[in-house]
């Protein structure tokens, strides 16, 4: 029965070690409710770490602990305290957190960190391909296992693999500073589906997929090989009803029931007719904006010192690596601060800040947010921030106001809260006023728009959707009506130009026999290329052909020595077998003059672009400039030379490359004059782009025709990248399947 597969850095259950035993505490947070129910389901696994070192645990101890963890539907991957230390508090904490919340300047780039989280990432991977059967799901979560589903896919190709990133994915421009920068990118295209909380996130994805990796990506699926990688929104929810009937309970409590947190609270409240208090909940963690938050109240008691002994900051900061000189720093600032601004307005029976350096208890919690006369929630960056939503869900009365950072992801879905800038400390005191003074009215308009929204869209429901379009993804054959090329395929083929009496081969150049490069002129042929082309053209009543967008000069430098036929420029000029070149068409290019002027004035106008000129034609290529600036320039480009041209000229549109080129001239024309009259029973023909559509629609239908890449196309095959189409000529050469 297949399974879903959920894996994570740690589970959601944790091995602790308690005098001379051990005990299993489960763990609470966003991720472990959303999983709950998949997990609960018949055959689930959760992959993960159990929150203690190998190494602190003696052999014959673990067994028990292990067994525990299996009866459980666990499965531990086991990591020393030095693996943890390199791995997640290094590269995953010192690192790509600060980074990935454009906290630059706390990133350390550490070689041997980047090292260890490559072989955690190994060993994780691992751990799941030894559960992994045939119609598995496997979904991974977060930062710390980036790697990890390439490290699967790579292995088992047929899974069906779901990532999901749960804080922000920064701009290009601060992704780019990563020194592994591809690695961490290729590691999520992996996945089948890649999921973020919020547009931006997206966004910010596929730009470092397209200007670092230069990767093929229309709307929101990248093309990777013969396989299309789709990337969306899954704004991640709370256990909505879990809040919303804790509260109901604790507002039916009686005085007798209620706890001394909740007493103290009403005290407060008593005070005085029109006093308030604002909570602020956070991990103590130098993304979430404590200090600025601190500051902005101090502003707010200094602009509206009417409120002064009336309203009071309710500041709860729970430890997070207490231990890491950052934090340290963040902790001595805050406390700093909020002494400072007692110290400042404090009276005899009123401090301005109760401030609270632990983490609290779930009914605690449920106190705090149902007292609260406002919630301020301003991180300087956070991926989502479930802490605003869970405030919202306990406001049975339909009263309070929340004041939300425009920097968390939960801000795409509240908008109805106040919406502040985190770094404007006016603009935030100015809003504590505007939620002081807000009319209940507006309060409950507001929060019922968002009640209806977070009960809709729960944690559960989150978990649920992300796995619905995970399943629903299209195999690639499905969309592009085109076959894949497997190995029984490759058999027959191998065994059909085996027993031919007579055999055409042919070969694109660029993106089929060779990957593309910045530099055209450095894309060249390695020995194992030439090596099987040469025993290709060694066998029997076996005619071999380079049919290529690439000039004469080049093709003669490669493959001159060689007993192939060479055709350049898309068919203007003809090699047969060591022969002379023979120039095909017109030899009239007065039509030069006219568009070399007009692809200059891009050019000069589009940093990265250059122009490549042919005997017979003119190409602007565009791969090394900015995606999506050259994406709008080839439209424009286009558009331009479309008014201008005759119609005996033709645009071709390659990849990241346009080509002007003589419309009477085609590979086309080219293979049709190669196998006419031939009598080939035998013909293979691979190419990867547009240009090769032609040569595939004039070939007569007994050919095979393969399209490198998965694309739209005429061609009856496609497989998946060069190295395979090396290892069919290889094939062909040696005669085995």
């Amino acid at each position: 029965m297949a399974k879903n597969i959920i894996v994570s850095n740690r589970l959601p259950i944790r091995i602790s070690k308690v005098d001379n035993s051990y005990k299993f505490t489960p763990t609470s947070g966003g991720l472990a409710t959303g999983m709950k129910s998949i997990h609960e389901q018949d055959s689930a696994l959760w992959v993960g770490w159990p929150g203690i070192g190998r190494d602190e645990i003696a052999d014959d101890e673990w067994a028990p602990l292990n067994n525990g963890l299996i009866n459980r539907n666990f499965a531990s991957v086991s990591l020393s305290k030095a693996e943890v230390d390199d791995f997640y508090y290094g590269l995953a904490n010192k690192c790509l957190w600060p980074l990935f919340h454009y906290f630059i300047e706390y990133s350390i780039f550490n070689e041997a960190h980047w090292k260890t989280y490559v072989e955690v990432n190994k060993k994780f991977s691992e751990r799941v391909l030894e559960h992994i059967d045939s119609g598995d799901t496997v979904w991974i979560h977060d930062y710390q296992l980036l790697l990890c589903p390439k490290m699967i896919k790579d292995v088992r190709p047929d899974v069906n693999i779901g990532f999901f990133l749960h804080i922000p994915f920064p701009s290009f421009e601060i992704f780019r500073i990563f020194p592994w920068r591809e690695a961490l990118l290729e590691g999520m295209l992996g996945a089948d589906l890649i999921g973020f909380h919020t547009y931006n996130y997206e966004r910010h994805f596929l730009s470092s997929v397209k200007r670092i990796l230069r990767k093929n990506v229309q709307f929101n699926r990248v093309t990777v090989s013969s396989r299309e990688v789709v990337v969306d929104t899954f704004p991640m929810g709370i256990d909505y009803a879990k809040f919303n009937d804790a509260a109901q309970t604790h507002l039916a409590q009686k005085q007798a029931e209620k706890s001394t947190l909740k007493i103290q609270l009403d005290v407060h409240k008593k005070g005085a007719d029109d006093s308030k208090l604002i909570l602020s909940i956070d991990r103590l963690d130098y993304t979430k904006g404590v200090v600025n938050r601190i500051k902005a109240f101090d502003l707010f008691l200094t602009k509206y010192p009417e409120y002064l002994e009336k309203v009071r900051l309710l500041m709860l900061t729970v430890p997070s690596r207490s231990d890491v000189p950052e934090y340290k720093r963040l902790k001595k600032e805050t406390d700093e601060v909020v002494g400072r601004i007692n110290g400042k307005y404090a009276t005899v029976n009123w401090t301005p800040i109760w401030y609270y350096y632990r983490a609290m208890d779930f009914d605690d919690l449920i106190d705090l947010y149902m007292t609260s006369d406002l919630a301020m929630i301003t991180p300087v960056r956070d991926g989502m921030n479930l802490v605003a939503k869970e405030f919202i869900a306990t406001r049975v009365k339909g009263d309070g106001v929340l004041i939300l950072s425009e920097m968390a992801g939960a801000a795409k879905e509240l908008h109805e809260a106040i919406l502040v800038n985190p770094f404007d400390l006016n603009a935030m005191a100015d809003a504590i006023q505007k939620a002081i003074v807000m009319p209940i009215e507006e309060q409950q308009k507001r929060n019922n728009a968002m009640q209806k929204r977070l009960s809709r869209y729960t944690v559960n429901y989150w978990a649920k959707e992300f796995m619905e379009a995970l399943n629903s993804k299209i195999e690639p054959t499905e969309e592009t009506g085109v076959k894949k090329l497997d190995k029984a395929t490759v058999q027959v083929i191998v065994e059909s130009s085996n027993h031919a009496a007579k055999k055409m081969l042919l070969l694109d150049y660029d993106g089929t026999l060779v990957d593309f490069h910045e530099n055209p002129e450095m894309a060249v042929p390695d020995e194992s290329l030439l090596d099987a082309l040469t025993q290709l053209t060694l066998l029997p009543n076996t005619d071999v052909a380079i049919v290529s967008g690439r000039d004469k000069v080049f093709l003669e430098k490669w493959f001159g020595n060689l007993e192939l036929t060479l055709v350049a420029e898309h068919g203007y000029f003809v090699k047969v077998q060591k022969q002379e070149w023979l120039a095909k068409g017109s030899p009239n290019n007065t039509w030069k003059k006219d568009v070399m002027p007009i692809m200059e004035a891009f050019t000069d106008r589009t940093p990265g672009t250059f122009i490549e000129e042919k005997s017979k034609s003119l190409v602007w290529h565009y791969r090394k400039t900015d995606p999506e600036l050259a994406a709008g320039r080839a439209v424009e480009l286009k558009t331009v030379l479309n008014s201008l041209i005759s119609d005996k000229l033709s645009i071709m549109d390659m990849d990241k490359a346009m080509e002007v080129v003589n419309r009477q001239i085609s590979k086309g024309t080219a293979v049709s004059e190669l196998v006419t009259d031939k009598k080939y029973d035998f013909i293979l023909c691979m190419g990867d782009d547009v240009t090769d559509e032609n040569m595939f629609t004039c070939l007569p239908n007994h050919a095979t025709t393969i399209k490198v890449g998965r694309k739209k196309t005429a061609a009856k095959y496609y497989i998946e990248d060069i190295a395979q189409v090396k290892a069919l000529l290889s094939n062909l050469a040696k005669g085995n399947g």
